[in-house]
Formats: structure tokens, C-alpha cells, sequence
């Protein structure tokens, strides 16, 4: 799994551009080597983590917030 944390704004787009531009980093992630799968993770509100990605991701991705996301960053992506 390949974990972007995005902004909170990300959270209100539309369901089809959310996977418009998530299909766009999981393509850039690939091509910077990095395989797995990608989902986005967002600051919801009031303590909660917004997600995107596939059904399958949804047990751990509701089971961990940003402040685990950013502890485990390991890598850095830009194009």
C-alpha cells in the first residue's frame, strides 16, 4: 500500500476526480518504483482520517490516523 496524505480539500471533490487523481499518483508512484497499492488519507475533522482507496484497504485505514500516517512517512514524491 502506498499512502499519500492529501489535504483536507481533497476530502470534498467529487468521487470520480478523487480517483482521477489518485489513479494519477499511483501512476507517479510506480514509475518512482514504488509498488503497492495507493489510497489517499485526509484530515475529516474532528479526529477523524477521510480515505480513498480500494474496499479492501478500508479495515486498516480506518484503524489509523494522520499522526500514524505522517510518523511512517518514508519516502517523498515529487514530478
Amino acid at each position: 500500500m502506498v499512502i499519500f496524505p492529501l489535504d483536507a480539500n481533497f476530502g470534498r471533490l467529487p468521487g470520480a476526480e478523487q480517483d482521477r487523481e489518485l489513479a494519477i499518483l499511483g501512476s507517479q508512484a510506480n514509475r518512482a518504483g514504488l509498488r503497492g497499492t495507493a489510497v489517499a488519507v485526509w484530515d475529516a475533522g474532528y479526529g477523524h482520517v477521510g480515505f480513498r482507496g480500494p474496499v479492501k484497504c478500508y479495515p486498516f485505514l480506518s484503524a489509523i490516523n494522520l499522526r500514524y500516517v505522517m510518523a511512517n512517512l518514508n519516502r517523498e514524491l515529487s514530478w
